[in-house]
């Protein structure tokens, strides 16, 4: 068996790597253009790619695990991925010169292939469908757990947000033994990448079907589920704020884009603590793709409102198409990046989202999971988002993203993150 000891000089040497990099004076110009980005006086559009398959990237063994404690191994899988990375696809991302442990926090969200499933008491009941054991993408079937009013009022409970003392200070300690004369060590309160999405997690209780034909056939049902969600996130935000647990640093990323701006955290921040305004939120409603702008705006952005409103700036959207309810998405208070994504049609989102937010353009992962991979085919379209939003004046970002398979051909995504870099570079 290896020693504690053992595990902490791997873990050195990697942060040392990563030290190294992180000093390079290429990081914060990186930051400097996000920051530009963000505030929308883009110099270039950006480019990040994040949630990609990593069990088909294990090039000569560089992201095999070699620690054997368990939180060793999850810094382990932290420092040898931003590595990899760096090494073959950074695109735009930035290495922090930090490491991050997180608070003991109890009754928060916590994720099943990032997505908030456990939460406010409720839990998954499902069937699960495995192609690759090593791939976190699996197939889910969601079984519905509501039929009534009484359903929700009981089953979804308000949270009680507390802290595990103890704990918090064994990882602190435990981190600062691991890393100190390295990296610094920092505290990770809640909203480092703040996702506050309800019908995802709704979707997750009772399945995208249940939630379809609930809003059809139960509708007061769905606003008393949907109103309860809301309420327990609220009171979730409430004492993580008053127990002074929000995350106090810049944010790195908000829904795997960069997060870097002159305009967080507010003013005032630093007689005070940190609160949910001085963070950037991401959501989303990806069940309500097929839904109605009408429904969209009832049961999805009014209800959200005073969760937008806390928070001091926005990402909207993910896979969900929004041309057609774009109306509907600009009423979101402090709203600065929009996703566009695969499916959504890019001309019409371009011509409404203008030069007041960001594009968020998500590629087809098609292009490099298909059966070949055909680098002119990418680059075009690329080039077309580009044309598209300079026509309109956008901002704009490629977010690659949802790779859940590359057929097991790394070059593919190294070279999809260098055809990117060329088009937005020159």
């Amino acid at each position: 068996m290896q020693s504690l000891e053992q595990d902490r000089a791997i873990l050195r040497e990697l942060a040392q790597k990563t030290a190294e990099i992180a000093a390079l004076p290429i990081q914060e110009e990186k930051k400097r253009l996000w920051r530009l980005h963000n505030g929308l006086r883009p110099e270039r559009p950006m480019v990040t790619i994040d949630q990609v398959c990593w069990n088909e990237l294990n090039i000569d063994g560089k992201l095999t695990l070699r620690c054997e404690d368990a939180e060793c191994r999850m810094y382990e899988d932290r420092f040898r991925k931003t590595l990899f990375q760096w090494e073959y696809f950074p695109a735009d991302m930035v290495v922090e010169d930090y490491v991050r442990f997180a608070i003991a926090i109890n009754n928060v969200p916590t994720t099943v292939n990032n997505l908030p499933g456990a939460l406010f008491g409720m839990k998954i009941s499902e069937n699960i469908l495995v192609t690759d054991a090593a791939n976190d993408v699996v197939s889910h079937d969601y079984h519905n757990q509501f039929t009534s009013i009484d359903d929700v009022l009981e089953k979804i409970q308000m949270p009680v947000v507390s802290v595990d003392a103890a704990e918090t200070k064994r990882r602190h300690e435990k981190a600062h033994w691991l890393f100190d004369g390295i990296l610094p060590v920092r505290e990770e309160g809640w909203g480092y990448d703040p996702y506050l999405s309800c019908w995802d997690p709704i979707a997750m209780w009772m399945s995208i079907t249940g939630v379809l034909y609930g809003i059809i056939d139960n509708p007061e049902m769905m606003h008393a589920l949907i109103g309860r969600v809301v309420q327990g996130y609220m009171t979730m935000l409430d004492q993580l704020e008053e127990q002074n647990l929000i995350y106090k640093y810049p944010q790195a990323l908000v829904h795997t884009t960069g997060a870097w701006t002159d305009e967080l955290p507010g003013p005032g921040f630093a007689s005070r603590g940190a609160k949910t305004s001085d963070l950037w939120m991401y959501a989303m409603a990806q069940a309500f793709a097929t839904v109605s702008p009408a429904m969209f705006e009832e049961y999805e952005i009014n209800y959200l409102m005073p969760l937008f409103e806390r928070f001091g700036l926005v990402y909207y959207g993910c896979c969900d198409p929004l041309e057609d309810r774009m109306d509907k998405v600009k009423r979101i208070p402090h709203v600065r990046k929009i996703s566009v994504s695969p499916w959504a049609k890019r001309e019409s989102c371009a011509e409404q989202i203008g030069k007041d937010y960001v594009v968020s353009s998500k590629p087809n992962p098609v292009f490099l999971a298909d059966t070949s991979f055909n680098e002119e085919v990418l680059e075009k379209d690329l080039l077309a988002t580009r044309e598209i939003a300079g026509r309109y004046g956008c901002p704009l970002e490629y977010a690659f993203k949802d790779l859940s398979t590359i057929k097991n051909d790394p070059a593919r995504l190294f070279k999809a993150a260098g055809i990117a870099m060329k088009i937005v570079s020159a």
